[in-house]
């Protein structure tokens, strides 16, 4: 009896020991639960994604992600891929309903068997406790988090589906080199889609899931291949392979092929940059680095190159001529020169560029010896590496300073010394030639003039050795440039072509106590009595400032804020010869609507743009097009779309500008162009006071291009560096490509415009057969004059004087000035 009691007792006390800990269990998992996290936000899941940008043929530009992540649905996914991330992760997580529990008795075991040996705690995460830590807790090594992660797990396998977990876990988890989910890094190790994958590289992706920094393909190569190896060991084992098809795969290297960060198109970073730039102002930077937006640029990947290397080839030429500066720097070549030259970097961007070290120079040759590639090629110097470089490669490296100023090249030594590290070309031949990066600067942007769509943007020499965009974000003076919208506010205000205008010494008395302005003409002659045609094709400085006197320069300001080309231009008669400052796309802007017939447009870098789930958030396009969507053809007509730009200029006032503009490439500063070209091209050269900015802004009846040339910090570029030598061929030289395959297509005359016969110098009508006679533009109401008197000239009674007048006041010395 007395046993049984004791029995009965202990039978009792156990009991409330049961029941007391129950309890507490029960309190400790209710608190645990409270503080839980709503799993069921896991229903709308938006993961941070990868905005992609696009050329306009639909070619990856860029990406921009602080998360680089592509969301794939597990549809998309194929099953050679799913299997291996479960056999490398939770090869039972099929049938398990959250928790492995095998797996968390050996994990116990393991933390048990380390205790006191300062090693991190061993886990025995499914994929769905996994998602539970990833999304909805920390990453803390903690006993309390890993009981919430099992409940959570519990809770998600309830309400949520096998395929909809694995779909959360692959798009979610860190693949390292900054990349999220499957789909991201299939693109990033492999540059394939999840579908193109191999079972080798299926295999080490889901290898990197233990830990991507300790897998790395190239740092830690030995142990990815065995963790792969492993993966795809345990994808045998659980029946996904078979033996064949894993020793196929074990015996395949491994090969990644890492995606660039920046732009993916060649030589269109300055376009990317613009467009990044552009999506952040416009939509904010949440959006731009986390919200997965498609945009389709208006790039088009030939121009842009072909823009490149136009503006690099003019660059380069006028650098050369003002000779060489010296060495990029200089590195001792006694050792391995090999492995010294790898520590310089190279400007990606200019890939026809190589670096190199001058190791010796005899007489009219030197050796240099060429940076090694940093991937498989041993860094050490060996013959494959060693050249030579000719007289002809560096004799134009004329010393523009110091003792040796102008003084001709002889020999290698008065340009190199060994050790220097300089930059080489390649020549058709297989000759080398020296190189030095340009120290003047410029821009090229091409423009569809229809639409405002940028085609093409060349900010400078290279990104890589300055991010500054010329193009958008230097403001400089435009010259000469500027002087097609004085003559068109004059054309639009009731001056003809044919009207003439006194080019004659001027005097202007600024006010304020800032002297008397005498404008002069690029050279310091004037030419008397000029139509308005002679005075833009040779482009007379001091005929525009008579003429802006005449029409008032508050109503030049008025046009030039309508352009686009000033906000606020200062009503003073210097600004009329381009001395406000403005941009390369602004001036293009302005050249696109004079091209068009006069039509506003918005230059734009992006034609559309769609958000992660592919609705159109913006569109460039707002022209109005009510039948462009109708679902069938019911024999209607075809659809109108509705133009309702605003007018800026009258076209016939549009046209008869272009036409004298023509005429600035056939007779004038431009000829350059015609000669490169062959084709009809309209456009003006621009240089400002002492050569400090060199322009050419010029167009075909579908393409515009604006051309700057300048240092960076304004100075004087030297005599000659005009508009028309320095800008026009490097226009002309990416119009001559851009238009190879385009017919000779002429300019659009407007309904409407007359085209008489005239002598293009005197301005009157003339007969078809006579010399220096052309088809000039005429608005109905206006013809040629059989005389007139000279814009800008007056006698001592302040009347206006004929063309004979004024021509013989010019030659004696009289007449009023004003």
């Amino acid at each position: 009896m007395i046993i049984w009691r004791f029995f009965g007792f202990l039978f009792a006390a156990g009991s409330v020991l049961f029941i007391v800990i129950a309890t507490a269990v029960y309190i400790f998992l209710n608190s645990m639960m409270a503080g839980l996290p709503d799993f069921t936000a896991l229903r709308n899941y938006e993961p941070p994604v990868t905005t992609r940008i696009h050329a306009t043929d639909g070619q990856l530009m860029a990406e921009y992600a602080r998360e680089r992540r592509l969301f794939l649905p597990i549809q998309a996914i194929p099953d050679r891929v799913k299997e291996a991330f479960i056999s490398a992760e939770d090869k039972n997580f099929y049938t398990h309903a959250g928790l492995d529990f095998t797996g968390i008795a050996r994990a116990v075991v393991t933390n048990l068997k380390n205790m006191g040996q300062n090693r991190r705690l061993v886990g025995a995460s499914t994929i769905t406790q996994q998602v539970a830590k990833n999304f909805l807790l920390t990453s803390e090594q903690s006993y309390e988090r890993k009981i919430k992660e099992a409940l959570l797990s519990m809770r998600i396998e309830q309400t949520f589906t096998k395929p909809e977990i694995l779909e959360l876990y692959l798009n979610e988890m860190y693949f390292g080199i900054g990349v999220y989910g499957i789909g991201s890094a299939s693109l990033n190790y492999f540059d394939k889609s999840v579908h193109e994958l191999t079972l080798s590289e299926a295999a080490y992706l889901a290898a990197l899931m233990k830990a991507p920094n300790n897998y790395h393909p190239i740092r830690h190569k030995d142990k990815a291949i065995e963790r792969r190896d492993w993966v795809i060991d345990q994808m045998v084992s659980n029946g996904y392979v078979t033996v064949e098809e894993a020793n196929k795969a074990k015996a395949t290297d491994l090969q990644v092929t890492f995606r660039p960060r920046g732009a993916h198109i060649f030589a269109a970073d300055y376009f990317a940059e613009e467009v990044r730039r552009w999506i952040d102002k416009t939509f904010g930077e949440e959006k731009l680095y986390n919200g997965g937006l498609s945009v389709r640029t208006s790039l088009d990947v030939k121009l842009q190159e072909e823009a490149r290397v136009a503006l690099n080839h003019g660059l380069v030429k006028f650098d050369k001529g003002k000779g060489w500066r010296g060495p990029i720097t200089n590195i001792d070549i006694a050792g391995d020169w090999g492995k010294a030259l790898l520590d310089q970097k190279p400007l990606s961007d200019v890939p026809e560029w190589k670096l190199a070290v001058v190791l010796s120079t005899e007489g009219k040759e030197a050796t240099i010896g060429l940076r090694p590639d940093e991937e498989g090629e041993n860094a050490s110097a060996n013959e494959r590496q060693i050249a030579t470089l000719p007289f002809d490669g560096f004799k134009w490296a004329k010393w523009s300073k110091g003792d040796r100023k102008g003084k001709a090249v002889r020999n290698a030594s008065d340009v190199l010394a060994p050790g220097d590290v300089v930059y080489v070309s390649t020549n058709d031949d297989g000759s080398f030639e020296l190189e030095q990066v340009p120290e003047v600067s410029g821009a090229l942007i091409a423009m569809d003039p229809m639409t405002g769509r940028i085609l093409a943007i060349a900010g400078g020499f290279s990104f890589d050795q300055s991010q500054f965009d010329r193009a958008t974000q230097a403001y400089r003076q435009p010259g000469s440039s500027f002087k097609p919208f004085v003559y068109a506010t004059a054309l639009d205000n009731g001056y003809t072509p044919s009207s003439v205008v006194m080019d004659a010494p001027i005097e202007i008395d600024q006010g304020g106590g800032q002297g008397i302005w005498r404008p002069q003409n690029y050279g310091g002659k004037f030419y008397g009595p000029s139509t308005l045609r002679l005075g833009i094709e040779l482009s007379r400085n001091v005929m525009t400032v008579r003429l802006a006197k005449d029409m008032g320069m508050p109503l030049v300001a008025e046009y030039a804020k309508r352009f686009g080309i000033y906000d606020n231009l200062m009503p003073v008669l210097s600004m009329a010869l381009g001395a406000g400052e403005t941009t390369v796309l602004r001036m293009v802007t302005a050249y696109s609507m004079l091209a068009n017939g006069g039509r506003r447009i918005t230059p734009t870098f992006v034609d559309r743009v769609q958000d992660r789930y592919g609705k159109t958030i913006y569109k460039h396009d707002q022209r109005i097009c009510e039948n462009c969507n109708v679902q069938r053809w019911e024999h209607q007509g075809e659809p109108t779309v509705i133009d309702n730009r605003e007018q800026v200029l009258d076209p016939m006032t549009a046209y008869q500008i272009t036409s004298m503009m023509e005429g600035v490439v056939q007779r004038g500063t431009g000829t350059i162009v015609r000669k490169v070209v062959g084709k009809p091209i309209a456009g003006k050269t621009g240089t400002t006071n002492d050569e400090r900015d060199a322009w050419f802004v010029g167009f075909s009846p579908d393409l515009v291009v604006g051309v700057y040339v300048g240092y960076d910090r304004p100075r004087p570029m030297g005599r000659g560096a005009t508009g028309g030598h320095l800008a026009a061929p490097i226009f002309a030289e990416f119009m001559k490509v851009a238009l190879k395959d385009k017919p000779k297509k002429p300019f659009k005359v407007p309904e409407g415009i007359e085209l008489i016969p005239i002598d293009r110098r005197t301005g009157l009508r003339a007969s078809a057969q006579s010399d220096g006679v052309i088809l000039e533009a005429f608005k109905p109401g206006t013809l040629p004059p059989d005389s007139y008197s000279v814009i800008g000239f007056t006698d001592d009674m302040g009347r206006p004087v004929t063309a004979e007048e004024a021509e013989q006041a010019l030659t004696q010395g009289t007449g009023g000035l004003y």
